[in-house]
């Protein structure tokens, strides 16, 4: 990852565009979690996050203009890095976590949807505990003026929130997390490849 983010800081056209991706995947995230919302029952916390996750979509919009004024205005395919694979990242990641959520325990509406949430939501986060550290770094090394530290803060948070709520919904919830986990490395492998892919043939 840190040579794709060397790569990518580099390049002021580059870099919009990988802000402008990792803004349309934490508006999906957001999207998703607001689908997943009880009607009824919706707790502080889960308005909470789906709030931060939309928030930093439009943190990240906000930081491509200090490296590329008025690029990347919406996130049609043109404006994204490898487009087709970020939008099935986190799409496919949900499909494959209720699907196992169904064959594994049966679970079914709104349980399907609380169950998927979780978990999903506990996967991106452990990656996101990943990558936006990396990229950081690389970020305060070259000294740009784009920081993603706000994010890295709440990203934190979120995933001990995760943590608790796992706890509380199966005392299975490691095995659980365990399996979602390779299910979302392998996603995540091809997304970055295909991200890395494309930086390479510019």
């Amino acid at each position: 990852m840190e040579n794709i983010f060397e790569t990518v800081v580099k390049d002021n056209k580059l870099h919009a565009k990988w802000l402008n991706t990792l803004s349309m995947m934490e508006n999906a995230g957001a999207k998703k979690i607001k689908k997943c919302e009880h009607p009824i029952l919706a707790t502080e916390m889960i308005l909470k996050h789906s709030a931060e996750e939309a928030r930093h979509a439009y943190y990240l919009k906000k930081q491509i203009q200090k490296i590329d004024k008025g690029s990347c205005p919406t996130y049609e395919k043109q404006y994204l890095l490898a487009p087709k694979m970020s939008f099935y990242y986190i799409h496919e990641l949900d499909i494959k976590v209720c699907r196992f959520l169904k064959d594994t325990f049966g679970y079914s509406g709104n349980d399907l949807k609380y169950a998927a949430y979780l978990l999903v939501t506990y996967a991106i986060e452990v990656r996101a505990d990943e990558l936006y550290p990396k990229y950081q770094d690389v970020l305060t090394e070259a000294k740009s003026s784009v920081n993603v530290k706000s994010i890295i803060a709440e990203e934190i948070n979120h995933l001990a929130e995760m943590k608790h709520q796992l706890k509380e919904f199966s005392p299975e919830w490691e095995k659980l997390c365990s399996t979602v986990v390779e299910v979302e490395e392998k996603l995540f492998n091809v997304w970055i490849n295909a991200v890395e892919k494309e930086i390479l043939a510019n």
